[in-house]
């Protein structure tokens, strides 16, 4: 996942958490701390490239293809769809470096709403299991060679098979940077996700992610379910073995898969307006089935191939 590349570049370690946290189930674990932000997976790259240059896509959504520089210089280069609060990031083989660009590699952040939560997330974790959470600082340079605090960061551990979870919280200097282009404090300690994004959603048809189906291994989910049970999600065992996360607005779902079936499944999105008619665009390997009504699914060939 993108977030260990730069753990490792800053010296970061982690062991992983242990099946047994998987098995686990029931109701959520207190006030919900984490929502879900964005998510992101690598693609084959005849998907990759028709994402790119999809016309449709740039009138669905506030569409961008965007390169960006983290800590210690580390790039990436992705294709966004950007909604009122929680966004799609999605690349194509060989786009990130080395374990993080192969085929049906994934990422899941979730961010906080308010400062200090984080903190509460930390303390949560070990209460789940994780005696130390790898704990990281993302910056951020526009492309002046200034880079800003841009979140700080908690992993679970950066020992995976392709998918990650990382908990997230904007740092207020990123918010005061007017090169970020945020928007200003609705109250006071406001870190929110509607914060951070414009507004260009309104001009598209895409208004923000409600569900998110990754196929992860059985490892990665025992990794990371202890962070979605520390944000606050209600998280429940499916009998495959998977699991389904609820609350905050965006259902997460992750099936327990062999490595070579792993990847990003199916996104659901809900739009700011109904349309009348049902409309299906083919872009690569995936289908994007917009409409009837206020909702759109968009599928992807298992593991981004035929």
């Amino acid at each position: 996942m993108i977030i260990v590349l730069a753990v490792a570049l800053a010296g970061g370690v982690g062991g992983g958490v242990g099946m047994a946290q998987a098995e686990e189930s029931g109701s959520s674990n207190g006030r919900q701390l984490l929502f879900y932000n964005h998510s992101y997976g690598v693609l084959d790259r005849e998907t990759a490239d028709a994402i790119e240059h999809s016309e449709y896509l740039r009138d669905f959504a506030n569409f961008q293809v965007r390169t960006t520089t983290g800590t210690g210089g580390q790039t990436w280069t992705g294709r966004y769809l950007m909604g009122r609060e929680t966004y799609v990031e999605l690349f194509g083989v060989g786009d990130l470096a080395g374990q993080d660009g192969t085929l049906g590699s994934a990422g899941l952040g979730l961010s906080t709403e308010r400062a200090g939560d984080l903190v509460t997330v930390t303390e949560r974790l070990k209460d789940e299991g994780v005696a130390d959470p790898v704990e990281f600082l993302q910056t951020r340079d526009f492309g002046d060679g200034v880079p800003v605090p841009w979140f700080d960061a908690i992993l679970t551990t950066t020992e995976y098979d392709a998918f990650g979870a990382w908990a997230m919280e904007y740092r207020p200097e990123y918010f005061a940077d007017p090169r970020g282009k945020t928007e200003p404090a609705s109250f006071p300690g406001d870190v929110g996700r509607e914060r951070y994004l414009s507004d260009d959603y309104r001009t598209h048809l895409m208004r923000d992610v409600t569900s998110v189906r990754l196929a992860v291994t059985e490892a990665d989910l025992a990794d990371n379910v202890p962070l979605l049970r520390a944000g606050g999600f209600a998280v429940r065992t499916l009998s495959d073995g998977g699991v389904v996360a609820k609350r905050g607005g965006t259902t997460i779902r992750l099936d327990s898969v062999p490595r070579a079936q792993a990847g990003l499944q199916r996104i659901e999105l809900s739009l700011n307006r109904p349309v009348k008619n049902r409309h299906v665009e083919r872009i690569g390997h995936s289908t994007l089935t917009v409409g009837p009504g206020s909702h759109a699914v968009w599928t992807f060939a298992a593991n981004g191939t035929k």
